[in-house]
């Protein structure tokens, strides 16, 4: 049986700040943003070249606001991806050195955070 992450849901406070710091600084694209109704609103973003995406919105989860520790994303240069972020004013840890892998770590306003993974290389 197959089985595949699709949609991670983000907890925030501020629907619209939360929208604008994934996409206009994170980078990730804006796929859907429909309000159903007063008490649903449906926010989906995904990373650029991600199968899985994000939702965030109104009557989305019951985790309270920045509840969500250590999302991962693989990159292929971390240092790249760092300098990315910081250039659109995301703050971010410096690049974290360890055996398997590269890390950087950033937080959304809400105290979500996620980590960016350059894998090592295989070794035959």
């Amino acid at each position: 049986m197959e089985m595949k992450i699709e949609l991670v849901a983000l907890p925030v406070t501020d629907v619209d700040q939360a929208k604008a710091f994934y996409v206009d600084q994170v980078g990730f694209n804006a796929d859907h943003d429909h309000r159903v109704s007063e008490d649903l609103r449906f926010v989906q973003l995904t990373p650029p070249g991600s199968a899985c995406s994000v939702v965030l919105g109104v009557g989305i989860t019951e985790m309270a606001p920045g509840s969500q520790k250590g999302v991962q994303m693989v990159v292929t240069d971390a240092d790249a991806a760092r300098a990315a972020l910081v250039s659109r004013g995301v703050e971010c840890s410096d690049v974290d050195e360890q055996p398997w892998g590269r890390f950087v770590y950033f937080a959304d306003p809400d105290g979500n955070t996620w980590s960016l993974q350059q894998l090592p290389p295989r070794t035959p």
